[in-house]
């Protein structure tokens, strides 16, 4: 069962318009934006280890007392300059997968990263959506409490001249006054209420201060369309839309990468390292004439390549215990997607229920609503033959006011748990 409500044309803020700017502006997806920002970082140097190591390096020294000469290589006791350069390059072959799955990793978790920022932008357009309802639920409830004001009022009127025609006697105009006072506080305290609703929505939407927000005066129309929602098929839609669950299925993927890379650095690690050098050297002592700088550096060039094999034997249990610890981890993130879905499904069968049970109760209250305000009506006019006590028209009048306020609380409740089962179904009005 579902229930339509039509909404006045009015240039102000719709629901939708509310959560939407709520989506785009909330403090928390601002700061979700740089964690994406970091993530990508972090996935190009990931990305990065895939290549080549290439690194230059320049050296200058000067050398004096007894040192090795150059030239000669024997000990001598001359000052010396010496300029070395070297080019030098590095590649690892393979270290058990642990470059790979770290850059599948940090992809992954860029992808969370993304999806965090879509869970803010839902949290902020849910919290919107609950403030948004509390202001319609208040302003709409302003006006029940002006009804009742202008019903007292007229009641206290109509004693007043029955009064004076000696139709009334004094108490019952000091009980009219009372009514009226009463329902002049009940406005007050509702107007109060709307206010700091309003600014609960500020905040949730965190609206400018110095801009004012006006929201839609909304009017809810029960028409009792039928529909056939199952909990089930919502519940297999949301697995796969959901955010919530696509992040623990990812925090899954990333602690399966990370427990790879802890296994990894168990397994032998073999590079190609290459380099090229050459230098120049003079001797400062007497006068030594050195050859030329292009002669040296084209004659001390010299050449190398190698490969290293590197196999972890012991290193204090290190690495095992961060396997062991990874592997932990894993098995927590698995335990923690069991949840959450487990979560996930419950909230959406009690969305379900909540909204289907609304539903039946605005019904039988609109039904209970007509019934109540034709009693008062007819009460009414037997206060005013004279028939009945303003005691037993003011519980007549008061029956049928909460009637509306308890209509009210239904539909915005319906309102709510609509929504939320909407978002389940993966649409998201504010997109």
């Amino acid at each position: 069962m579902a229930l339509a409500f039509t909404v006045s044309a009015q240039e102000l803020w719709s629901l939708e318009q509310c959560m939407e700017y709520a989506a785009d502006h909330a403090s928390s997806v601002i700061q979700a934006r740089w964690d994406v920002a970091s993530a990508t970082a972090n996935r190009n140097e990931a990305l990065a280890d895939f290549f080549p190591s290439l690194s230059a390096q320049v050296g200058t020294q000067f050398s004096w007392g007894r040192n090795i000469d150059p030239e000669t290589n024997t000990y001598n006791d001359i000052t010396t300059f010496n300029n070395g350069y070297g080019l030098y390059a590095s590649l690892t072959l393979f270290d058990g997968g642990v470059t790979f799955n770290r850059y599948r990793h940090a992809r992954n978790e860029r992808k969370r990263y993304l999806n965090a920022i879509e869970m803010k932008r839902d949290d902020s357009a849910i919290a919107a959506m609950m403030a948004f309802a509390d202001a319609l639920y208040y302003q709409n409830s302003i006006k029940i409490a002006e009804d009742k004001l202008a019903q007292s009022e007229g009641m206290l009127t109509l004693t007043k001249a029955q009064e004076e025609l000696g139709l009334k006697g004094i108490p019952e105009v000091v009980e009219a006054e009372a009514n009226v006072a009463s329902d002049k506080y009940s406005l007050v305290h509702q107007q109060n209420l709307f206010a700091q609703a309003m600014l609960t929505l500020r905040s949730a939407m965190n609206f400018p201060e110095d801009q004012s927000l006006s929201i839609d005066t909304v009017n809810y129309i029960f028409t009792g369309i039928m529909t056939n929602d199952n909990p089930e098929s919502i519940y297999l839609r949301a697995l796969a839309t959901n955010p919530k669950a696509l992040n623990a299925q990812m925090q899954v993927k990333s602690s399966k990468y990370s427990y790879d890379v802890a296994k990894g650095y168990l397994m032998p690690n073999l590079s190609l390292n290459a380099g090229i050098s050459t230098s120049y050297f003079k001797n400062l002592s007497g006068n030594y004439s050195a050859p030329l700088f292009g002669n040296q550096f084209r004659n001390n060039r010299g050449e190398y390549i190698a490969a290293t094999l590197s196999i972890p034997i012991f290193n204090g249990l290190s690495n095992i215990s961060g396997k062991n610890r990874a592997k932990y981890v894993y098995e927590q993130a698995k335990e923690q997607l069991n949840e959450q879905q487990r979560i996930l499904h419950d909230e959406i069968v009690a969305a379900v229920m909540d909204r289907d049970g609304f539903a039946m109760e605005i019904i039988s209250l609109k039904t209970k609503m007509e019934a109540d305000s034709e009693a008062y009506r007819l009460n009414t006019r037997k206060y005013e033959e004279g028939l009945l006590s303003l005691i037993d028209l003011q519980l007549s009048a008061n029956t049928y006011y909460s009637s509306r306020v308890e209509l009210l609380q239904k539909q915005m409740l319906f309102l709510l748990k609509d929504k939320l089962v909407e978002y389940y179904k993966g649409n998201r009005l504010w997109m």
